[in-house]
């Protein structure tokens, strides 16, 4: 999916209290900065990720172009009574690598991804694939799609979910998987060498144990099953280990 994004507005006296109820993450944190969460389908799978940005007493949503126009429908479709408007905008969002400079916020998923602003400023240039592959953060429509759970594409890690915030939409089956089950599969960063494309499938032998997708300098984030990882497995003409 393209790196472009768009910028939805929620507006009105029950913005806060309507996504509170929605999305993954608790949105009283938005007090501190830009909030990473996500909305899942009822039974727990991935539909969107973004960031909710505050802007007085509206949140703007920063979502993959890709899936605003869903999400813009999905949060309509969940308004019900809820005194709220979501809109579209034309802002245009950056990003940088570094420490988030005056105006801007820091990413919240991890320090290695930089920045990002909304007041009209320019983009800053950075390998991007290198640095989500570093630190292991998942793309829409490339690590994340329809079949995703969060916790084992390291919402957890990522600091996408917050277990303490009450209901929302999906939070039993997520929460069943971080305190029933011990996670059997997720996203790991791992060492490259050869060739592979995107989406190859991982295996050890004659066994299939995951999926290899974004790669940078030779390292590449897989979603691998825990039980048939090896010490040494194959993706297209590429040896796949685990990261040190």
């Amino acid at each position: 999916m393209s790196d472009t994004r768009k910028v939805l507005r929620v507006s009105g006296p029950d913005t806060e209290h309507f996504l509170q109820g929605l999305v993954t993450n608790d949105v009283a944190l938005l007090k501190d900065g830009l909030v990473y969460a996500a909305l899942l389908t009822p039974q727990g799978k991935y539909r969107a990720d973004f960031f909710l940005v505050p802007d007085g007493e509206d949140i703007l949503v920063d979502v993959a172009e890709g899936l605003a126009e869903g999400l813009a429908k999905a949060l309509t479709m969940y308004k019900l009574r809820a005194k709220v408007t979501i809109s579209e905008t034309d802002i245009a969002v950056a990003r940088g690598p570094g420490p988030a400079p005056e105006g801007a916020y820091a990413d919240p998923r991890d320090p290695r991804m930089g920045w990002r602003a909304y007041d009209g400023r320019p983009d800053e240039s950075a390998d991007w694939d290198a640095l989500r592959v570093a630190a292991c953060v998942p793309e829409s429509g490339i690590e994340l799609t329809p079949d995703t759970f969060i916790l084992e594409a390291g919402f957890e890690r990522l600091h996408g979910v917050d277990f303490r915030k009450g209901c929302y939409v999906g939070q039993e089956v997520t929460a069943r998987m971080k305190h029933k089950v011990e996670l059997r599969k997720g996203l790991v960063t791992v060492e490259v060498n050869g060739a592979a494309p995107v989406g190859s499938e991982i295996t050890v032998g004659e066994k299939a144990a995951g999926v290899l997708y974004t790669q940078a300098e030779g390292r590449g984030i897989a979603h691998l099953r825990f039980d048939r990882a090896g010490d040494e497995m194959t993706a297209g003409d590429a040896v796949v280990r685990f990261a040190p």
